[in-house]
C-alpha cells in the first residue's frame, strides 16, 4: 500500500511506549488500568518474545506464523484460555464460550451457531437499520450543537440490535441501559490482571479486595437480570417465529422449522446468553465509538465516506444489499478496528510442551497474541499508527489473517465476525446520513484498556444535523 505524497496522515492517540519492556509488582497497578501500558518499542517490531515473572512464564506471539501455531495448527494444546481471563470473566459469563475449553466448549459453540448462520443476516440487517434510524430519530429531538456521549449511545444502539436480532426481544431503552451500566462497572471492578496468577502464586488470590468483588457481584447481577428477565419472556411465549439463540439453547432448535439439538438447563443458557450480549453490544459498540473519533480527526476519510453514503443511498435507509456497495464505508470501519481491537489481548495457556520459533514452551506458560500490536506491527504495515482506511478497499493487498484478528482467529474466531462487519457498516451509513459528529475543543481523548479498548471516561461528541 502506498499512500499519496505529501498527504499528512491522522495520527490518533496510542498507548503510552516506555523506554523498555517491564513489568514488576511496582508498575503492575498501571498495567491493570492499561493492559497496553508497558509495550515497548521493540513490541511493536518483535516477531515473538518471551519474559518470566516470578513463577509464570510468558510467551507473546507477535508474528503470522506464531499466530497461526497456537491459534489454529496447535489448538490441542492451546485451546484453554488463561487464569487470568478465566478468573476475570467466570463471575459475568459462568462456563460460557470465552471461558469454556475442551469437550464443553465444542458443544456450547455447535449450540450457539445455528443462529449466526449467513440465511439469517438479510434479517437481521432490517433490524440494524431500523434501530440506528430510531436513534436518528431521538437525536432529532435534540436542539443542533447538543452534545451526546457518543460511547454511550452507541452501547445501548448495540445492546438494542443484539436483544432484537439475537434473542428476538424489544429490549427496552431502560434494559439497555442497565446492560450498558452494568458491564461498564464489571469493567472497572474486576482485576483482570492479578498478582496471584500473573506472577503465579495462587494464593494470593485470598487476599483480594471484598469492595471490589462487592462491587462486580452488583454489577454481575445487574446484567443477570436482563437476560434472566428476556429467558422469562421467551419460555412465557413470547417467541419469533423465526429461529434466536433462546430457541436453539433453550428447545435445541437448530432450524426455523424442527428441533435438532439437546436443550440446554436456563442456567447455561443464560451464560451463553450473556457472553452473546456482551460479544455483540460491548465490542461493536466500542468499534463504533472509535469509528467517530477517527472521522472527526480525519476531514478526507469523514468526507469521502459522506460521499459514498449519499450517492449509494440517495437518503433511504440501508439495506442488507448495499452494504457491498459502500466500499469505503466497510473500510473505514475495518481500519477503526484496526486501530482500536475491540479486544487487544488474546491469552491461552499451554498444556503440554512445545516448540514455538526454536524456543520450548512448557507446560503451563501464558501464550499472548495481542491485536494491538499485531496490527501496528512496524513490519506487518506502512503507516502503522496513522489512520487511513484506503488500504481496506478493493485492489490493495489483503492482510494477513494472522496478522489481522479484531475477531481473534482460528478455531476460536468470533461467531459474530459477519454479524459484527454488517452492524458497523449499516449503522455508520445509516447515522451518518443525517449527523456529523465532532469532539469539543478541549476534549482530550484517552484510552481505557481492561477487558475492551474504549475511550477513557466516554467520548462527548456535538451533534450536527446534515439535513
Amino acid at each position: 500500500m502506498n499512500t499519496p505524497e505529501n498527504q499528512a496522515l491522522f495520527v490518533p492517540v496510542m498507548a503510552p511506549r516506555p523506554n523498555s519492556f517491564s513489568l514488576s509488582l511496582w508498575n503492575l497497578p498501571a498495567f491493570r488500568r492499561n493492559m497496553l501500558s508497558i509495550w515497548s518499542d521493540k513490541a511493536y517490531r518483535a516477531r515473538k518474545m518471551s519474559f518470566r515473572l516470578l513463577n509464570q512464564e510468558y510467551i507473546l506471539c507477535n508474528s503470522p506464523d506464531t499466530v497461526r501455531r497456537v491459534f489454529l495448527d496447535r489448538h490441542d494444546i492451546y485451546d484453554k484460555k488463561s487464569p487470568q481471563m478465566r478468573h476475570a470473566l467466570e463471575p459475568l459469563l459462568g462456563d460460557g464460550l470465552f471461558v469454556s475449553d475442551g469437550a464443553l466448549w465444542q458443544e456450547r459453540r455447535k449450540a450457539c451457531s445455528p443462529p449466526f448462520e449467513s440465511v439469517y443476516l438479510p434479517g437481521f440487517a432490517k433490524i440494524m437499520s431500523g434501530s440506528a434510524v430510531e436513534m436518528a430519530d431521538r437525536w432529532a429531538a435534540l436542539p443542533d450543537g447538543s452534545t451526546v456521549d457518543v460511547l454511550n449511545e452507541m452501547a445501548r444502539l448495540t445492546a438494542q440490535i443484539i436483544g432484537r436480532t439475537v434473542f428476538g426481544d424489544d429490549v427496552s431503552d431502560q434494559d439497555a441501559a442497565k446492560v450498558v451500566s452494568g458491564f461498564t462497572e464489571y469493567q472497572q471492578t474486576i482485576n483482570q490482571i492479578d498478582y496471584a496468577d500473573t506472577f503465579g502464586l495462587p494464593f494470593l488470590r485470598q487476599f483480594g479486595s471484598p469492595l471490589r468483588r462487592k462491587k462486580a457481584a452488583r454489577a454481575t447481577a445487574e446484567v443477570h437480570q436482563v437476560i434472566d428477565q428476556i429467558i422469562d419472556r421467551f419460555k412465557r411465549g413470547r417467541k419469533p417465529e423465526r429461529l434466536t439463540l433462546l430457541s436453539a439453547l433453550l428447545e435445541g432448535d437448530t432450524a426455523s422449522g424442527g428441533q435438532g439439538g439437546c436443550p440446554m438447563s436456563a442456567e447455561a443458557a443464560r451464560n451463553e446468553a450473556i457472553v452473546m450480549f456482551m460479544a455483540g453490544h460491548e465490542t461493536t459498540a466500542n468499534a463504533l465509538a472509535w469509528t467517530w473519533y477517527l472521522l472527526d480527526g480525519c476531514e478526507r476519510s469523514r468526507g469521502k465516506m459522506y460521499a459514498e453514503i449519499d450517492q449509494v443511498l440517495q437518503g433511504r435507509t440501508p439495506t442488507f444489499e448495499d452494504v457491498a456497495n459502500l466500499p469505503f464505508t466497510r473500510a473505514v470501519f475495518e481500519e477503526s478496528l484496526r486501530l482500536y481491537p475491540p479486544v487487544p489481548l488474546l491469552s491461552r495457556q499451554a498444556r503440554s510442551e512445545d516448540e514455538i520459533r526454536g524456543s520450548k514452551v512448557k507446560a503451563g506458560t501464558i501464550m499472548l497474541a495481542l491485536p494491538w500490536l499485531l496490527h501496528r506491527h512496524e513490519k506487518e504495515w506502512d503507516n502503522p499508527n496513522a489512520f487511513y482506511p484506503e488500504r481496506f478497499m478493493p485492489g490493495n493487498p489483503k492482510p494477513d489473517k494472522f496478522t489481522y484478528i479484531p475477531f481473534s482467529v482460528g478455531h476460536r474466531v468470533c461467531l459474530g465476525l459477519r454479524f459484527g462487519l454488517t452492524e458497523g457498516i449499516l449503522c455508520l451509513a445509516t447515522l451518518a446520513q443525517r449527523y456529523r459528529l465532532n469532539l469539543p475543543d478541549k476534549h482530550k481523548v484517552d484510552i481505557e484498556c481492561r477487558l475492551t479498548l474504549r475511550p477513557k471516561g466516554g467520548l462527548p461528541m456535538i451533534l450536527s444535523k446534515r439535513r
